[in-house]
């Protein structure tokens, strides 16, 4: 199996090198945007399409503005793709669902074993819990460096909230806030983040009544579980027919 990387320079792109290999596959080489001033023991190209040619299976931790562009030249590829870019618009996610109709996408806000489950059982959570007597918070901290808030893990584990509730998480989100803001509305689903050093990332999902209190917790020591899981997605999708999936899907979880 030939696996290739896309934003091979990166924290969790150089992590995947170590286990790509470490998971005894291919690795067919990476994309950078200054391949002529690194120096690799493993191809390097500033084209995606170049790499895609000589793969199996991309993994990209890449950005969202490079979505539309790596869905076209995967799906004509005929390439699988393990996705675990966050923030993406209506019209990318579009693309990734588009291109799910030609090639097997494995697309997670977190490859975490662990996020995963805390992200099925809020949902069970969500849907046993009711929003009129337990009031949902997510509170999230990463690393000072990051650049979006909240992050994309807590807006899915959000939306796992608001799906077992039977709602869209944009019509009760709550996020950032300040001031007078008056009465927590009932049924809203609260966000807040925190920055600071270098921490990895945590996450912690608070359902709270009148009466009792219940807390899921996930903190990540180490990027390489990112890095882990997504090889590890990059193993199952190996094969598989085109379409979407998650983490949920790679553990094996029934549906709820």
């Amino acid at each position: 199996m030939r696996v290739g990387i896309a934003g091979i320079g990166g924290r969790v792109g150089r992590l995947l090198v170590e286990e790509v290999r470490a998971a005894d596959m291919t690795l067919a080489g990476g994309t950078t945007r200054r391949v002529h001033d690194v120096v690799a023991p493993y191809p390097l190209f500033t084209n995606l399409a170049e790499l895609a040619a000589l793969c199996d299976v991309v993994i990209d931790f890449t950005h969202a503005d490079t979505v539309c562009d790596n869905a076209r030249i995967l799906a004509d590829a005929g390439v699988g793709w393990i996705l675990g870019t966050t923030g993406l618009s209506a019209a990318q996610m579009a693309a990734v669902e588009a291109a799910a109709e030609r090639i097997g996408v494995v697309h997670a806000a977190n490859f975490s074993p662990g996020v995963t489950l805390v992200q099925r059982l809020a949902q069970m959570m969500g849907q046993a819990l009711p929003a009129q007597s337990y009031d949902a918070e997510i509170v999230e901290m990463h690393h000072r460096q990051k650049v979006d808030a909240p992050s994309g893990t807590a807006l899915a584990i959000g939306r796992s909230v608001a799906l077992g509730r039977g709602v869209a998480l944009e019509d009760v989100r709550e996020s950032g806030r300040d001031g007078h803001t008056g009465p927590r509305k009932t049924g809203a689903i609260g966000f807040a983040a925190l920055r600071g050093g270098q921490i990895v990332g945590e996450h912690e999902v608070l359902f709270t009544s009148a009466d009792e209190q219940i807390t899921l917790t996930h903190r990540a020591f180490d990027r390489r579980i990112f890095a882990t899981g997504a090889v590890r997605a990059a193993g199952w999708l190996f094969g598989c027919t085109p379409g979407l999936y998650g983490m949920e899907d790679v553990l094996g979880l029934p549906p709820l």
